[in-house]
């Protein structure tokens, strides 16, 4: 909006003696300018919001006060018992932050609006999911099918769309790989595998955000370091003239998302403030499956949807240790009549916290290993 605002007050003033007085609002046609703009607002409406939020929430007693799913089995007692009433659904905060800013800062086209649109259906997810938690008084909330469900008809929607829309069509039809430079697949095989892909990383992005979500600072720092890593490839795939000498893909409209990628990490800091340990709100699912959402979109928005598993290999691990986990434990059931576990708990922060590490060392240590996968994500912009 203020990009339209300070184009029309340029417009009026323009050959007048105004003119030079208003000059400065060319600042706004500048993706830098208004993704710091973007940043710090997002920054500063998380703080505002924050205690406003918290306050509301207890009011409403939205507290996690039900049976969590590792307490079902016996673990980590004491550390559930002390996070028992803290007040869930901040996702709630993020989201309003986010999309607020970026409607503020950012030029509309089809891929911000895209965006914005999975971050408020899968918001909208979430919060059906806390609220059943709360009221049902159990960790079960809406079934796991019709979540699935949801983000996958969601990401066909997103998949089918860009593949229909002219200027759009080869993010899906091209299917690109981390560190090659041309696709490895065109026509109508790139079509499906692209539709597939598109799909897979959305909804698979959004579990997996979902599944690190389970200490305190854990998700929403994750989150910021990948927002980072996307802020600097969506500018880089929005910007022709970098696309061609890095060698990857351009796409047209991609810079605004700059704008979008800088709000999440605004957001994402302010609402750490409020999440670190110990924490005083939890995202819940409404925030968690909407920012892995987003991030899985925003890879397919830039025509690189793998690398998603590359910045996101945090995500990546908490999500495989689940799947393989459950699918050990299944298979040992079905052959020795008792089920078996690769870790001594899932996810994998759980994991480590059997083996003895404080929640702050794991906490810390994981960012450092999220660091680590966005230097690699990075690298695929010269090794190519």
């Amino acid at each position: 909006m203020l990009f339209y605002l300070s184009q029309f007050m340029l417009s009026l003033v323009k050959d007048t003696a105004w003119q030079g007085a208003f000059s400065f609002l060319r600042l706004f046609s500048y993706i830098t300018f208004r993704s710091a703009g973007a940043a710090v607002t997002a920054l500063a409406m998380s703080w505002w919001l924050g205690p406003r939020m918290i306050a509301w929430l207890k009011k409403l007693k939205f507290g996690q006060d039900y049976v969590d799913r590792a307490e079902e089995i016996g673990a980590l007692q004491s550390r559930i018992q002390s996070k028992r009433g803290t007040p869930i659904m901040g996702g709630l905060m993020i989201v309003l932050a986010l999309d607020v800013t970026t409607f503020l800062w950012a030029q509309w086209n089809t891929l911000i609006l895209l965006t914005m649109l999975t971050a408020v259906v899968l918001c909208g997810l979430g919060f059906i999911d806390d609220y059943a938690k709360i009221t049902q008084q159990n960790s079960k909330g809406v079934q796991e099918f019709i979540k699935l469900w949801v983000q996958s008809a969601l990401a066909i929607f997103a998949a089918f769309y860009l593949w229909l829309l002219p200027s759009t069509s080869l993010l899906i039809s091209q299917v690109m790989v981390p560190f090659l430079k041309h696709p490895v697949a065109t026509g109508a095989g790139g079509v499906v595998l692209g539709i597939i892909l598109t799909s897979l990383t959305i909804v698979g992005s959004s579990n997996a955000v979902n599944l690190t979500d389970g200490l305190d600072g854990l998700a929403i720092g994750c989150t910021a370091i990948v927002s980072f890593v996307f802020l600097v490839l969506t500018y880089l795939a929005g910007n022709a003239k970098a696309a061609a000498y890095l060698q990857i893909p351009h796409v047209n409209g991609a810079g605004e998302l700059t704008v979008f990628c800088a709000a999440m990490i605004g957001a994402s800091l302010g609402f750490l403030s409020f999440n670190c340990h110990p924490a005083q709100v939890f995202m819940g699912d409404t925030g968690s499956l909407a920012l892995g959402g987003v991030l899985g979109m925003i890879a397919v928005l830039i025509h690189q949807p793998l690398v998603m598993a590359l910045a996101g290999g945090v995500f990546v691990a908490e999500a495989g240790s689940v799947l393989i986990q459950r699918g050990w434990f299944k298979y040992t059931r079905l052959k020795y009549g008792q089920g078996r576990r690769v870790f001594l708990m899932a996810p994998l922060h759980h994991h480590f916290e059997k083996l003895g590490w404080y929640e702050s060392q794991v906490v810390t240590r994981f960012y450092i290993m999220c660091v680590l996968f966005a230097v690699l994500a990075l690298s695929t912009l010269k090794i190519r």
